[in-house]
């Protein structure tokens, strides 16, 4: 299997940048950075392996082919469905929070 690209969301994108500006403002920039990079290496994670993400959202959502996968050392799970030719990132979200009200909230 080759390699998909990975296509985030306006609102994904949206998340990502809520995030790095809250730690650029709390934490400074290197935790900031280092967000980025693990958002990345989850970004190359699904891209080539789309079936490691948890489907547990799919279910309870009942949005069918929905999948998540952690950032390593940061507490955002990244929301996503796998295409014919690319990963569709639904969201960018921090684990902590109501997932799923903001995924019914979200744009799909």
């Amino acid at each position: 299997m080759s390699k998909k690209s990975v296509r985030p969301r306006e609102q994904a994108r949206q998340d990502t940048d809520t995030a790095v500006d809250y730690y650029l403002r709390e934490t400074g920039l290197d935790i900031a950075l280092g967000f980025i990079d693990a958002l990345e290496t989850t970004y190359c994670t699904i891209a080539d392996h789309p079936g490691v993400g948890s489907p547990r959202y799919a279910h309870e959502l009942d949005i069918p082919g929905l999948r998540n996968h952690p950032l390593k050392r940061y507490p955002y799970l990244v929301f996503y469905v796998e295409r014919e030719d690319h990963i569709d990132v639904w969201r960018v979200l921090h684990a902590e929070r109501d997932i799923p009200a903001l995924m019914r909230t979200g744009e799909h």
